[in-house]
């Protein structure tokens, strides 16, 4: 194999390396901030590539093949031979830091969003992004499927989660939290409940993907209250789900992002303020990347500026 054909394996092999050290696909996965399934994928994309079986896959554990262990001690070399490198760039961290006081960030970002939070949230803030920084181009990827940093063709992702992956580093952007919205004409005509409870007696506009949408949990005044709503509407699409309750059609979740121009102005309100609406989209906003000492330039102005506009604390780390 030549170089050229060498080079766009060696994400692969380093994946191969960090499955043999661990012992298994899934606690490799969780070092490398990836998927069990991504991780699987990549050692075998080097089987095929090298047309060779690397791993004897048992239902109890992974063994390396005859010819798995010739290859492993390559790849062990190309590894330690990287960390070389990483560790002589640490002899010139001062010098660098230096000149890049005076570097231009450029380049492209690819970054993954949730769709609502993407048009929603970052999007808005984008042209200013542009203008500040000219030689910045970004390539934003709506999606709410979780794209995968390594297996995927994104350098930057944002997730709504409580418990960001381990082996990622990232800024938490801001809290997501959701209320129970409905316009003052529908509380007029219907009747403003006061208690979760009183929701079964209501036209529900809930997400409508999984039969769980429709189990409204609320949290209040000491205990957590499930409820099971129905309606004759339901929609995937905060946006769709405002302008539903816009549109006297009933009550429905909405992240407070998507919601609060509507409440500010009067046209929607609250319902069951009291209470904490907990549906599983709820958490925190966080950017993330894979593990590096040195950041690319054009992705920490981003996530600088993503994390000043949307009130973002202090950068930290995780693993």
């Amino acid at each position: 194999m030549s170089t050229n054909q060498a080079l766009p394996l060696f994400g692969e092999m380093a994946i191969f390396v960090k499955v043999v050290d661990t012992g298994s696909f899934s606690e490799a996965a969780r070092q490398l901030g990836s998927t069990p399934s991504a991780t699987s994928r990549g050692v075998a994309r080097l089987e095929r590539a090298l047309g060779l079986r690397l791993l004897e896959r048992t239902t109890r554990k992974l063994r390396l093949s005859e010819a798995g262990r010739e290859v492993h001690a390559r790849c062990l070399d190309m590894v330690g031979a990287a960390q070389a490198v990483m560790a002589a760039s640490l002899l010139q961290d001062a010098q660098p830091r230096g000149l890049q006081q005076d570097a231009q960030p450029r380049g492209l970002v690819r970054i993954s969003v949730p769709k609502a939070v993407g048009r929603t949230v970052v999007h808005p803030h984008m042209p200013d992004f542009l203008a500040l920084y000219p030689e910045v181009d970004v390539q934003m990827r709506l999606e709410d499927r979780y794209m995968d940093l390594i297996d995927d063709p994104v350098d930057l992702a944002i997730r709504i989660t409580n418990h960001p992956p381990p082996g990622l580093m990232g800024r938490h952007l801001m809290d997501i939290d959701h209320l129970l919205c409905a316009s003052p004409q529908y509380l007029a005509r219907h009747g403003t409940p006061v208690h979760p409870l009183e929701l079964k007696a209501h036209s529900c506009i809930y997400l409508g993907e999984e039969p769980g949408d429709a189990h409204w949990k609320l949290r209040g005044h000491g205990k957590t209250v499930t409820v099971a709503v129905r309606g004759r509407y339901a929609a995937n699409h905060t946006g769709v789900r405002l302008d539903a309750v816009l549109q006297h059609i009933g009550i429905a979740s909405l992240p407070r992002f998507t919601a609060r121009e509507a409440l500010a102005d009067g046209r929607i309100v609250q319902v069951l303020p009291d209470w904490n609406f907990l549906p599983n989209y709820s958490g925190q906003l966080w950017i993330l990347h894979p593990p590096t000492r040195h950041l690319p330039l054009k992705l920490r102005v981003l996530m600088d500026f993503l994390a000043e506009r949307l009130g973002g604390v202090d950068g930290l780390q995780f693993s």
